[in-house]
């Protein structure tokens, strides 16, 4: 993609509005805890102390609209205390030119790090940055300062207040994810009868697995509702494509495809109906049509084989969807098969604030690494917002920090964002101080007025945030306009100023991507080799629970699986920040990329058929699977380093092995369980169309080379 394209796509996308479901009570509880601070700063303190302790709040509430599993109270504080340290420290050094700038410097480098902790930190760290530009100029003395400062700190601490007291839709981003989560599964199974090997997007599962990690205080608070539905969701899925797959399930054609059609279209009713009662925390209301289908005594007289024992599993965990949402069981209960279901207790847990900071502190430490795409970030951000606040200072305009303020605020670790954003902000900016300036010089409000208007304008912020990034910016910047007014500031030069400054601080936040990019095309193929290395050892995995069943437990499996599908998730992020980069593809064409990516999928499908059987502990072992599930191990390692060197990997060993297991049953006789063996030729021909997506851009394999040899 060319940077003509690249720049007209990301300005599109960065001024894009969408429809979206409105949150009203929530946006309303933003504003009524920002009137009520700046209520009482223009009572006690006056309109510049008002204004400061509006940004804290203001602030406050957009830190709580965050995509973020931890309570919103917590992160309100949070995004208030370190406002007002951020004010503090840079009123105390603003006076000192230099000084101020290592203190600049400093917290922007740092704030870029933390996007190593996520986006949540990442946003929060860089609004504190860009907001502290602005604080600092209100106070006129240390003492002046500290109360500043103890005001955003206290904006902070009532938004959390309000929080608490007037709750909108507890545990609402909990129940979304989880009734994703079934929501997904249901579609699953409504493919699965057209498409018997359709793949599955895990991604659902994995944010609801994220959505499910609680702190201590969390865990005593959680409804019970929210308890036992995923991991019966997380089982379900592997047998929901057991059944339907014409390898290991029901054949392709006759009684039994259609008895097979039946039981996914009674799953995915079940599963949606339990999706809604979690969603909205009513009763569930089981379609009876459904019931009957799944309780029809004809399905073991129909079925037969592998398609009988999926079908009965299937109605054993259908039948714990429905006692769980019907209520049935103790709390207890609940949590031992939840917890039971999610062996790998640390991402059960998440820890409290406390403990977080270490955590985050070596995160961010990690990635003090060449080549590390945060740290080119924060490089980045901070040479921006150096550079944009010395600009800032050196033109007539006053209010230099403007185009600072700007760049941080649209800066991102990936170019389309930051490219999106700059566009976005732009735009934003033009209407909002448009709008505003005409009801300025229209009214000619004083502080009450003003402070009634730029709460408003927050409102409609808070509503609207989520339709497009430029409305949310045409808000921001009406209600800075009405929040500067009522501190004194001369309302025609709020005017000129941020529409040329911003433009400046977007520019140069444009143009530092451009001169230090941190592109992801090219480690597109690194990625791709994680998938494979991640994916072969989830197959591995599965293939030895059959050759030993009573020697490994399904934790083995269930690690590998969590591994494979942050492999692939990572993967996928990849290519779409990869997807508007005026980048050449070296070495991966989008074609190629598309058919790999349809091979791993094919190649965790296969491992979750298998998977769906496992065998009991007393199950009778197979020799055979263990050479495979080395060999795979082996051969995928060997293969994710032929990806990365940009060479398409080959599978002698894995297909020996195979070989060999033919050979042995026909030496003694009989044939190994048609799912576990039907199973391992899927995972052969995944892994042979995945080197075949890859040959038209790899480079030629030398004939005497090894290589390439598993």
């Amino acid at each position: 993609m060319g940077w003509l394209r690249a720049l007209r796509e990301t300005a599109r996308s960065g001024l894009t509005i969408e429809r979206r479901r409105l949150e009203p009570l929530i946006a309303i509880r933003g504003a009524a805890g920002l009137a009520l601070v700046i209520g009482v700063g223009l009572a006690f303190f006056g309109p510049v102390v008002a204004a400061s302790s509006a940004f804290g709040a203001f602030q406050a509430a957009i830190a709580t609209f965050q995509r973020s599993w931890r309570p919103r109270p917590v992160l309100a504080l949070v995004s208030g205390a370190s406002l007002a340290v951020s004010t503090f420290l840079g009123y105390l050094t603003g006076v000192h030119l230099p000084l101020f700038m290592v203190l600049l410097v400093l917290w922007t480098f740092l704030a870029g790090l933390a996007w190593a902790a996520g986006p949540t930190a990442g946003i929060i760290a860089a609004s504190n940055v860009g907001i502290m530009l602005v604080t600092i100029t209100l106070p006129t003395s240390v003492a002046q300062a500290s109360l500043h400062a103890v005001m955003i700190a206290f904006g902070g601490v009532v938004q959390a207040a309000l929080i608490v007291l007037f709750p909108v839709r507890r545990w609402g981003a909990q129940r979304d994810a989880l009734a994703d989560a079934l929501a997904a599964e249901a579609d699953y199974a409504r493919r699965l009868r057209h498409d018997p090997v359709a793949t599955f997007d895990p991604v659902p599962l994995m944010t609801a697995r994220s959505a499910a990690a609680v702190t201590p205080r969390q865990a005593r608070h959680r409804p019970a509702e929210l308890h036992g539905f995923r991991g019966v969701a997380e089982r379900i899925r592997p047998v929901l494509a057991s059944l339907a797959d014409p390898a290991v399930g029901a054949p392709a054609e006759g009684p039994e495809r259609d008895r097979a059609r039946e039981l996914l279209a009674a799953a995915a009713s079940v599963l949606d109906a339990a999706a809604g009662a979690i969603r909205h925390g009513t009763p569930v209301r089981l379609p009876a049509p459904a019931i009957a289908a799944l309780k029809t005594p004809d399905t073991g007289a129909i079925l037969t084989g592998s398609a009988r024992r999926a079908a009965r599993r299937l109605s054993a965990l259908l039948a714990d969807v429905i006692e769980t949402a019907e209520g049935d069981g103790t709390k207890e209960d609940r949590v031992e098969a939840d917890e039971a279901a999610d062996t790998i207790a640390p991402h059960r847990r998440r820890p409290t604030l406390l403990r977080l900071v270490p955590v985050v502190l070596r995160t961010m430490r990690a990635e003090l690494r060449p080549g590390s795409p945060i740290l080119r970030h924060a490089v980045r951000v901070t040479a921006v917002v150096a550079v944009g606040y010395l600009i800032g200072v050196a033109l007539p305009f006053g209010h230099g920090y403007w185009a600072p303020m700007a760049a941080i605020m649209v800066m991102r670790p990936e170019f389309a964002q930051t490219y999106a954003r700059a566009a976005g902000r732009f735009g934003g900016t033009i209407v909002g101080v448009f709008v505003a300036t005409v009801i300025v010089r229209t009214v000619h409000p004083g502080a009450g007025p003003a402070a009634a208007l730029a709460v408003g304008c927050a409102l409609l912020m808070y509503l609207l945030m989520r339709t497009g990034y430029v409305v949310g910016q045409a808000c921001v910047s009406a209600y800075v306009v009405f929040l500067l007014g009522m501190a004194g500031d001369v309302w025609s030069q709020t005017v000129a100023e941020r529409v040329v400054l911003t433009l400046v601080g977007g520019l140069l936040a444009m143009i530092s991507y451009a001169v230090y990019p941190a592109w992801e095309t090219p480690r597109l193929r690194n990625r791709l080799g994680d998938w494979l290395a991640a994916g072969g050892r989830y197959a591995a995995a599965v293939v030895d629970q059959y050759a030993d069943p009573g020697e490994r437990g399904p934790e083995d499996v269930r690690a590998a699986l969590l591994a494979s599908r942050e492999a692939r998730v990572a993967w996928q992020e990849a290519v779409a920040r990869a997807q508007h980069e005026p980048v050449r593809h070296r070495g991966l064409s989008r074609t190629a990329a598309e058919d790999a990516q349809h091979a791993l999928a094919q190649l965790g499908r296969a491992g979750m058929l298998m998977e769906a059987h496992l065998p009991e502990g007393d199950a009778a072992p197979v020799p055979a699977a263990a050479q495979l599930a080395a060999a795979l191990r082996r051969a995928t390692e060997r293969g994710a380093k032929e990806v990365r060197e940009r060479r398409a990997p080959r599978w002698d060993a894995v297909r020996e092995a195979l070989e060999r297991w033919d050979e042995e049953d026909r030496q003694r006789g009989r044939t190994s369980d048609p799912v576990v063996r039907n199973g391992a030729g899927l995972l052969l021909e995944s892994l042979e169309e995945f080197s075949q997506a890859l040959d038209g851009s790899a480079s030629p394999r030398p004939e005497t080379s090894g290589a390439g040899r598993s």
